[in-house]
């Protein structure tokens, strides 16, 4: 049996590279901050670096306080709501913030990302496909 999916970008990326790497932008309101992200699947929510809500003018601790656990503990981070986009893609979402200065990854998680996402994947290519969920 085969199955078909449609997608309406491409985006390319590094496979050389340790991780699935992309370019995304964060705004509130007008304010715009460009980073480079991960795509986790494992990850259950997208986390941000902290200076990059405070840099979008966000009061960090305000948000919504979760304790994220990993495979090397645990660490805090506040929700807010930001838009996020990728590629030709800008929609609404619930992301996190570290509360630690320290943390400085970028993930593109499962609440935020790729809930609204249908994503298909050519590693060996560094090839990443996308289209909106509801399309």
């Amino acid at each position: 049996m085969r199955h078909q999916l449609a997608f309406t970008e491409l985006v390319n990326y590094d496979a050389g590279q340790p991780s699935i790497t992309v370019t995304v932008t964060l705004s509130v309101s007008q304010t715009r901050v460009d980073c480079a992200a991960r795509v986790d699947t494992g990850s259950s929510n997208c986390i941000f670096a902290r200076n990059l809500g405070e840099e979008l003018g966000l009061d960090i601790e305000t948000g919504l306080r979760l304790v994220i656990s990993t495979v090397t503990g645990t660490f805090v981070a506040y929700l807010h709501e930001v838009n996020l986009s990728l590629a030709s893609f800008e929609f609404s979402g619930l992301v996190a913030f570290a509360e630690d200065r320290e943390f400085q990854r970028n993930v593109l998680g499962r609440r935020g990302f790729i809930e609204q996402m249908t994503l298909g994947l050519v590693d060996y290519e560094g090839k990443l496909y996308l289209g909106r969920y509801d399309e």
